[in-house]
């Protein structure tokens, strides 16, 4: 028995159809994992660039100066903690140092004490530490405990080039003028103080940096008394521990 010859054609035609939509299936599914394999290269490809781009990326702030007088405005160049200062900011510092650590006074002998401590390095810190220890008959809690007090006035700063890998040379020379509680003749000596130093950067601790913004350590200090004529005193005082 042979089939209707309009129903052979309606089967071939529905068999070519339904291939057809098989194929077309296939078709669709090989673009799709075509599409997702390129998206996965592309975001591992933004992945890549990111991460090389990553140690570039970084918030840079700056301070806009504006002149009083004129209204130029620039921009001031920050700091990097390796620029050489000039002499002008070290002598501030080290006649900041000399006159802060070498004065006394009892009501400010604490701050003074302490805003030394932040000029020194640890090694020098450890020799502050036992200058000022009340066990010390020498210390100046001791020594001006009848309420005599201690003023410094500098003279002169003179730089001596480069100290080595502990910085650079310089030489302090100042009077110490001790003044009596009953307010007798005042006494003066004459002294010279060589003194190493580097600037390390702004320390992390706000109390110390409200003193010492710039990281301005001395790394060694010597003390010697100046002898002005014969018969002059001679003392010498090293700051090493």
């Amino acid at each position: 028995m042979s089939a209707e010859p309009s129903l052979s054609g309606y089967l071939a035609e529905a068999t070519t159809w339904d291939t057809e939509r098989a194929l077309q299936a296939q078709r669709q599914a090989r673009l799709a994992w075509r599409v997702a394999a390129a998206a996965c290269l592309c975001v591992l490809a933004l992945l890549a660039a990111f991460v090389t781009l990553l140690p570039l990326k970084r918030i840079e702030p700056y301070l806009i100066r504006v002149d009083a007088r004129t209204g130029v405005v620039d921009v001031v160049p920050p700091y990097r903690g390796g620029t050489a200062f000039p002499k002008t900011i070290a002598r501030y510092f080290l006649m900041r140092y000399i006159t802060v650590c070498e004065r006394f006074d009892y009501a400010m002998a604490q701050a003074d004490y302490r805003q030394c401590g932040a000029f020194n390095s640890n090694r020098l810190n450890e020799a502050l530490y036992a200058r000022w220890a009340r066990g010390n008959p020498r210390s100046p809690l001791n020594v001006h405990r009848d309420g005599s007090s201690v003023r410094v006035r500098i003279e002169a700063v003179s730089f001596l080039g480069d100290g080595g890998a502990d910085g650079r040379l310089a030489q302090v020379r100042f009077e110490r003028i001790t003044r009596q509680v009953d307010g007798s003749q005042e006494r003066t000596g004459h002294w010279i103080a060589t003194a190493r130093y580097r600037f390390t950067g702004a320390p992390a601790n706000p109390s110390l940096r409200r003193w010492n913004p710039l990281g301005f350590e001395i790394t060694a200090l010597e003390l010697e008394r100046e002898v002005l004529g014969p018969g002059a005193p001679s003392e010498r005082r090293s700051a090493q521990p």
